[in-house]
């Protein structure tokens, strides 16, 4: 599956999924490029959110549900409410959080106020999230490990072989794409949320990402407002670097 978005045509419910609901509304919102995908149950202010990942699929929902719970004490993520497995997949449920997605129709109308949202989330999701409390890695010597592919690249892409120097070492979300931050009704960021690969890195490999999602959401020209709400120069050394990583790397 190479598909990452809102799902197109039927989506099966898993049994797990039904029971979780509890005969609320079951919704499918999201599905991922690993064949993952996210429900929503019930609505309003009470809905709740549970993520699904078949056996095989790759995904670790017990990683996620362990950074959600550390990351909680200091910014606003979704709150885990049950995580568990059998024979066909796992699950994760969490409570929903107030705001919209940052892809929602309403704010890819408005793209400048959406990607100063983004810009000023991921600064301050790096600065509140205290690194020497952290006890998740997602360094380029840890995504190697745990990743043939991406071993594969760096052995074999002069481009790969060295990465720049660390510029600062935060704890990075690890897919700081625009669909995972949340706005609120005035437009300001609210909350992140998939933060399965969360762990300590250079700030560039979440920034650079990020970055490199803007056009694919709100078309050309909104990277130099990302980088003045995040308050930050460009480097392009390090962007090119963590692209291309990005490009390869499934964690």
């Amino acid at each position: 599956m190479d598909y990452s978005g809102p799902p197109q045509g039927e989506t099966a419910v898993p049994a797990p999924i039904t029971a979780c609901a509890a005969g609320r509304p079951v919704l499918p919102v999201w599905v991922n490029r690993s064949g993952g995908t996210t429900f929503q149950l019930g609505d309003g202010e009470g809905r709740l959110f549970a993520k699904w990942a078949p056996a095989g699929s790759g995904i670790d929902l017990g990683a996620e549900a362990a950074r959600l719970r550390w990351a909680a004490d200091f910014t606003p993520v979704p709150r885990v409410l049950d995580h568990g497995l059998d024979a066909a997949g796992q699950w994760l449920v969490t409570a929903g959080l107030p705001g919209e997605s940052a892809v929602s129709p309403r704010w890819k109308a408005d793209p400048k106020a959406a990607v100063r949202a983004l810009g000023a989330g991921l600064r301050a999701l790096h600065d509140r999230l205290p690194v020497d409390e952290c006890p998740f890695s997602w360094s380029v010597e840890r995504r190697r490990a745990r990743d043939p592919d991406l071993d594969i690249a760096l052995a074999a892409d002069p481009a790969l072989a060295v990465p720049p120097p660390v510029d600062r070492l935060v704890v990075c979300h690890g897919d700081a794409c625009a669909p995972n931050t949340l706005l609120d009704e005035d437009g300001r960021w609210s909350a992140h949320v998939d933060l399965g690969a969360l762990g300590v890195a250079d700030r560039w490999a979440d920034i650079a990402i990020a970055v490199w999602n803007l056009d694919y959401n709100y078309g050309p020209g909104w990277t130099d407002t990302f980088y003045e709400a995040y308050g930050i120069a460009p480097d392009p050394e390090r962007v090119a670097f963590y692209r291309r990583m990005g490009g390869v790397s499934k964690v």
